[in-house]
């Protein structure tokens, strides 16, 4: 979904400077998106150490991909009926969503040591946190990048479907090492695109604004974390 078509109006523009306006939407996006890791964290770990819920996941081990199935509807829910959706209905879908996938999420902790995935989380901040800082400050146009990494991310999970497969170890390690990459990138290419869509935004349009935007970058960090967590997690 191309969402900057969704804001680009002339009328109702923004009041006062548009740097301004610009830093105030973008706070909200960095905001909106770590209550949301805050939240997928917590419901994770929750879940890992719910004896419940463990035994609820295995007696239905279908649950699972219905969770998945789940986060995709989610995801397709908020980008494409953005237009439709109040501003809190939509952060309130988001943080719904935030809290599906930390449940999906949960058997990392079963899976990694606690360790290992603290210090993956913290690598993940660091390396996320330099890319966005460079997708906000370069005058260089990424939108190339952007064709260029969705195609690529569309290959990846097409690699990644028959490597399920295959099951060849090989092409797991060069399926995490794209998938590594395509993820800088995106963080640098997102966050240019949520700063080009808070300059040219409505007012009215700023909240959901931060809701997209916080979403995207968000399923950046995610998706970084779990690629470089094959590379940095140690198994119990």
């Amino acid at each position: 979904m191309d969402i900057n078509n969704y804001f680009n109006t002339p009328s109702g523009s923004f009041d006062g400077t548009l740097a301004g306006q610009m830093n105030l939407v973008m706070r909200r996006v960095y905001l909106k998106m770590t209550l949301g890791l805050i939240v997928t964290a917590l419901a994770a770990y929750l879940g890992a150490n719910s004896m419940a819920l463990l035994e609820f996941f295995a007696a239905h081990p279908m649950t699972m991909l219905l969770l998945f199935v789940a986060e995709i509807g989610l995801v397709i829910g908020i980008t494409s009926g953005i237009n439709k959706l109040s501003s809190p209905m939509a952060t309130a879908l988001f943080y719904l969503f935030a809290v599906v996938n930390g449940v999906a999420l949960f058997p990392i902790f079963l899976a990694y040591t606690s360790v290992s995935i603290y210090k993956t989380f913290f690598i993940t901040a660091a390396v996320f946190g330099a890319m966005t800082v460079y997708g906000f400050f370069t005058t260089k146009d990424l939108s190339r990048w952007g064709q260029f990494l969705f195609m690529a991310l569309l290959g990846l999970i097409i690699i990644s479907l028959v490597n399920i497969f295959l099951k060849s170890t090989t092409m797991e390690w060069l399926i995490s090492f794209a998938g590594v990459f395509i993820f800088i990138g995106l963080t640098a290419w997102d966050t240019q695109r949520i700063k080009q869509m808070a300059m040219m935004a409505p007012v009215e349009a700023a909240g959901k604004i931060a809701t997209i935007g916080a979403l995207n970058l968000y399923l950046d960090f995610i998706n970084l974390f779990l690629y470089l967590l094959r590379f940095f997690g140690n198994r119990n």
